[in-house]
């Protein structure tokens, strides 16, 4: 069974066993709003390796690639299933494209990105005709100095950076009440399977995008959840590096002691194949030298089928389990597949420290999110906010559009901390 089909049917068979007739038959209007668009769309659920693939044979460009997903994001993210998962697209995608075809054609390939259609979370800055602005009217007009440097290694590699993806505003560091997805840019987006929910985590846009077939691939990013949750939730792969390989400059933060970029695809090859673009060595980011010597220049070189044979995988049953009866069937299925290719599961393999430490992470991240956005925003030359000072005075006079469901009360807790030399009257390392 497809990874599509297989969600479908766990979108419908999960609303039914819930009890939640109007939410299944909402799902099936879903699927069948989709479904005229899916069953047209000759790129659905098409690999890096097949695109490519095509374009050498000469059935694809970049430019029909892109005109495609174009299409196919105007049909479906404020039309039809209004997946809201995408905040702008890159008006000069079309001729990028065009430009990597006669690239190809004059001098070859640059590698497995050449030409392929990449979505970026809109908290990555691209200086070029999109904006950066993190779902928030704050920022709204704001164009970076210079690219991050994902999105420059992104380029260089030959990828078409297609559009800024929705995410939950501020990565989802605004308020304890707020609700994955949302920005005031991009309002709420949805989950591509059942259309009520939520897609979860700040990288919501990227996740949903990717699961609907906007793109080939897209980047999201992480503090605590916001890569895997969502590609969870959409039925693809999401990978959160190591902290330090991937570069952190240039990208809206909440806290570099636990800040990255990571892809996000619909099969694991695709993922590696943009987890390899993405690493790489910045002088701007003092994290990515401890990389040096670790990182490896082609990630697909250990994709392994059989790479469950001998891994020891433990079962941290308790506070992980007992919430819901059918998500520990689906838990328990996935464990024995696991078990029959050959996984050691140990079971159980509780860990005592499960929240523990939440209280004083979350006074970690209050200290560093202060200290690096207001670095961050100090960077910016056309920005009409230049500190988390500024952003809140902001929210505040603009409540109608940036606070009409909830409020700010992270970012006013976070305003009230101190420098980070003085947090616990420890030495903490520079942003």
């Amino acid at each position: 069974m497809k990874r599509r089909a297989f969600l479908l049917e766990s979108a419908v068979g999960g609303a039914s066993l819930l009890g939640l007739g109007e939410l299944r038959a909402e799902t099936s209007t879903a699927v069948a709003q989709q479904g005229e668009g899916v069953a047209s769309f000759e790129l659905e659920e098409a690999t890096i390796a097949e695109v490519q693939r095509d374009m050498v044979g000469g059935k694809l460009t970049s430019l029909s690639l892109t005109r495609q997903y174009l299409e196919r994001i105007d049909d479906m993210d404020r039309k039809g299933p209004a997946l809201r998962a995408m905040l702008e697209i890159n008006p000069d995608a079309q001729a990028i494209a065009r430009d990597l075809d006669a690239e190809r054609r004059a001098r070859g390939s640059r590698g497995p990105l050449h030409g392929i259609p990449v979505l970026l979370k809109d908290n990555i800055d691209t200086n070029d005709r999109m904006t950066t602005t993190a779902g928030s009217y704050a920022l709204e007009g704001s164009i970076p100095l210079r690219d991050a440097f994902i999105a420059q290694r992104l380029r260089d590699a030959g990828a078409v950076l297609l559009g800024k993806t929705n995410l939950s505003e501020w990565a989802n560091f605004r308020s304890s009440k707020s609700s994955s997805g949302w920005s005031g840019r991009g309002g709420q987006a949805r989950n591509p399977y059942i259309l009520d929910r939520n897609p979860c985590g700040s990288s919501s846009g990227s996740g949903s995008a990717i699961s609907a077939n906007f793109a080939m691939v897209s980047v999201g990013t992480e503090t605590d959840g916001s890569i895997v949750c969502p590609a969870s939730a959409s039925g693809i792969v999401g990978i959160k590096p190591t902290l330090g390989l991937v570069s952190r400059a240039g990208i809206i933060p909440i806290a570099h002691s636990q800040d990255t970029a990571g892809p996000m695809a619909r099969t694991v090859t695709d993922a590696a194949i943009l987890l390899t673009a993405l690493a790489g060595i910045d002088p701007r980011d003092s994290a990515t030298k401890t990389s040096r010597g670790r990182s490896r220049p082609d990630y697909t070189r250990f994709l392994d089928a059989n790479g469950l044979k001998g891994a020891r995988i433990g079962v941290a049953r308790e506070r992980f389990f007992g919430y819901s009866e059918e998500t520990d069937r689906i838990a328990e299925d996935a464990i024995s597949e696991m078990r029959r290719r050959g996984a050691v599961i140990v079971d159980p393999a509780n860990i005592a420290s499960v929240g523990k430490f939440d209280d004083t992470e979350f006074e970690v991240l209050l200290y560093e999110f202060k200290a690096d956005l207001n670095a961050y925003l100090a960077g910016l030359t056309e920005s009409p906010v230049r500190s988390l000072a500024d952003v809140m005075r902001f929210n505040a006079t603009h409540q109608d559009r940036e606070m009409p469901y909830f409020r700010q009360e992270i970012m006013e807790m976070a305003q009230k901390k101190g420098a980070l030399t003085t947090a616990a009257g420890v030495e903490l390392p520079p942003v």
